[in-house]
């Protein structure tokens, strides 16, 4: 360690951060460089030196090499690829912190270090921003995504549906704590239950659910769609109800709140989500939410404006379990995603450390902090709610729901523009006139040119130019563009460079021949 060198390199790097952040003349492309990307790749380090480069010509390497080749979608506007909301200016000033002090945040120790204690406000504020009852919600953690957060929901929903079963069936009554999947495993667990399947019933589900269903042993075959065949996301309760009283079967249940292909919702009233909830009662299912984005749609007030969209997220209160993402539309860094659960004896079921002393708290805390460890995956894990903590505070409820507004009347501005023109197809066909589009638009849109030869190529086209980027999907079997607008920095301003983007394509297009 050369303290002066450090100094100097950590200056450096700090000027770059800033010199990025504010002194831009102009946009920057959102892309690197072609150059610049084999430029990094050929200087990466192919064998581990036997003695070190140091610190200042590692910082070069860093900063002049590898920095160029780094795409901007977290600091761009323009960036309409994944569903990324980049970085608050408190999320990033809270990252800082996080990275200096390195705190582990796995065991609720509150003589020592206060990480623990702001991890449990930010969630309980999380819960505030979203209009839950705190109290009603016990089972909180964060992790590393929404995937993490549905492999958790799933396998609660797992310990829940056998455990129930056994129950209803009235068979070991006395001991069903010793009798749980995370205590004696799956199928010892199914065979006392006289479960011969476990199913998955849902209308549009993500990948990362099959993912979760794969991992928490329930493969990604145990998927059901029991949606109408008039509209993929919606369910068909009638269906729904036939699957969940088959004999010798038991049910995790799903919604999809904003479907990410699409942004649209399952369920559009608290009146949907209870009659999920009464059938899930019935026949004693789990009811799960994937919200990944979609649950910020609760933070929206009711007005005209945003009815529909805000009717997607009533009612979510009703699940046992809610999976959302903190590095989408809660704009702070990636590797965050945050899980709600009414039923947290549930989690410490699974996720406890047994017989691992060293890791115990001791005293129960008097703030009835749980210690992260044993509601979630990881026994290590970063101080990732600082960032949350700091947003929230910075912004407050009325910051956020203006983000989510300029985001939604960007994306309603641009489905609009493509709904009037000519050589473009908005996406649903359902959304055919402006008063449907400010209804049912959240953040995604979805479009294709009418020509099929532009339209095979369009996503590249729109992408080349490197001042705004799409992603490419596909819609009743054929290719379409996506356009997620999330990013923290956006407003209705940006449609301009959208259209013009478009316009250029046109032209370039009908340029070059067709």
């Amino acid at each position: 360690m050369q303290h002066g060198s450090d100094a100097i390199c950590l200056s450096h790097t700090q000027q770059h951060v800033y010199g990025t952040l504010f002194r831009r003349e102009q946009e920057p492309p959102i892309l690197p460089d072609p150059d610049d990307l084999g430029k990094a790749s050929t200087s990466l380090v192919s064998s581990l030196p036997e003695k070190g480069r140091g610190i200042e010509r590692t910082t070069y390497h860093i900063l002049e090499d590898l920095v160029p080749a780094l795409n901007r979608q977290a600091l761009s506007p323009s960036y309409y690829g994944f569903v990324t909301g980049g970085v608050t200016p408190a999320a990033r000033v809270a990252e800082e912190i996080v990275s200096l002090y390195d705190q582990n945040v796995q065991v609720h120790l509150p003589e020592t270090t206060i990480a623990t204690t702001v991890e449990d406000r930010a969630l309980r504020l999380l819960l505030q921003l979203f209009n839950f009852d705190v109290e009603a919600w016990p089972g909180r953690t964060f992790t590393t995504g929404a995937t993490a957060s549905n492999i958790i929901g799933l396998a609660c929903g797992r310990e829940y549906i056998v455990t129930e079963a056994i129950r209803r069936r009235g068979k070991h009554t006395a001991s069903l704590a010793t009798k749980t999947v995370g205590e004696i495993g799956l199928l010892a667990a199914c065979r006392d239950a006289d479960i011969t399947e476990i199913q998955i019933l849902t209308t549009s589900p993500h990948s990362s659910l099959r993912k979760a269903s794969s991992v928490i042993g329930l493969g990604r075959s145990c998927f059901h769609r029991v949606s109408r065949s008039v509209d993929e996301l919606e369910f068909d309760l009638n269906l729904l109800e036939e699957r969940t009283k088959r004999p010798r079967t038991v049910s995790i249940v799903v919604i999809s709140c904003a479907e990410v292909n699409t942004g649209l919702f399952a369920t559009n009233s608290y009146s949907d989500v209870n009659a999920l909830r009464s059938l899930c009662d019935k026949y004693g299912a789990w009811l799960h939410v994937d919200a990944a984005f979609g649950l910020f749609a609760r933070i929206l007030e009711s007005s005209d404006e945003f009815t529909h969209v805000h009717g997607g997220a009533e009612g979510l209160e009703l699940a046992d379990s809610i999976a959302g993402d903190g590095h989408k539309l809660l704009s702070v860094p990636y590797d965050c995603g945050f899980f709600f659960c009414r039923h947290p004896g549930l989690q410490k079921q699974i996720f406890q450390n047994a017989n691992a002393a060293y890791l115990n708290s001791g005293a129960i805390s008097p703030d009835h902090v749980e210690s992260p460890l044993n509601l979630g995956l990881e026994n290590s894990r970063r101080f990732r709610a600082l960032p949350v903590y700091a947003s929230l505070v910075s912004y407050g409820c009325a910051g956020y729901r203006d983000m989510l507004q300029r985001q939604i009347r960007l994306a309603r501005a641009i489905a609009c523009y493509l709904s009037q023109h000519q050589d473009f197809d908005l996406l649903p066909n359902d959304l055919c006139d402006k008063a449907t589009i400010d209804q049912k638009t959240y953040l995604i849109v979805l479009f294709r040119a009418k020509h099929d030869t532009l339209n095979s190529t369009l996503v590249q086209r729109i992408n080349d130019s490197s001042r705004i980027y799409v992603s490419g999907t596909s819609w009743d079997g054929r290719p379409a563009c996506r356009i997620a607008v999330a990013n923290w920095q956006v407003d209705e301003h940006d449609l301009s460079l959208v259209e013009s983007r478009l316009e250029n394509v046109l032209q370039e297009w009908r340029h070059a021949g067709s």
